[in-house]
């Protein structure tokens, strides 16, 4: 059974700082692409950082410098490093893993965790 489980969430003042962990359980961990996704209220759930299988990243336009993906193949976990925090940051973070199988792809999600970012 794939288990996704996302913490560190919670609420901060906007120019804080959080760290987002994800830890995986149920797939071969160092073959998947890991991501992290938010969903704001009234909004659609948008990609905000991507690290593959390799190490190489990718962030959204409007987080990258602020934000950082990393990912411990060791321990299953991937991680979201969050700075200058701002209320428009505030959504439902989301941890997903990804990879190809043959013409299709396999997709597995955590439950989220929340962000706050207010004074």
């Amino acid at each position: 059974q794939v288990q996704l489980v996302e913490s560190g969430g919670g609420l901060v003042q906007p120019g804080g700082s959080l760290r987002l962990s994800c830890a995986a359980s149920g797939i071969i961990f160092s073959i998947y692409a890991m991501g992290w996704y938010r969903q704001a209220p009234g909004k659609q759930r948008e990609l905000v950082a991507r690290i593959f299988s390799g190490g190489t990243t990718y962030y959204a336009d409007s987080m990258e410098g602020r934000f950082a993906i990393s990912r411990d193949n060791a321990k299953n976990m991937v991680y979201l490093q969050m700075s200058s925090l701002k209320p428009e940051d505030t959504a439902v973070y989301y941890c997903n893993a990804w990879k190809s199988r043959g013409a299709g792809e396999v997709e597995y999600w955590g439950q989220g965790t929340q962000v706050t970012v207010s004074s």
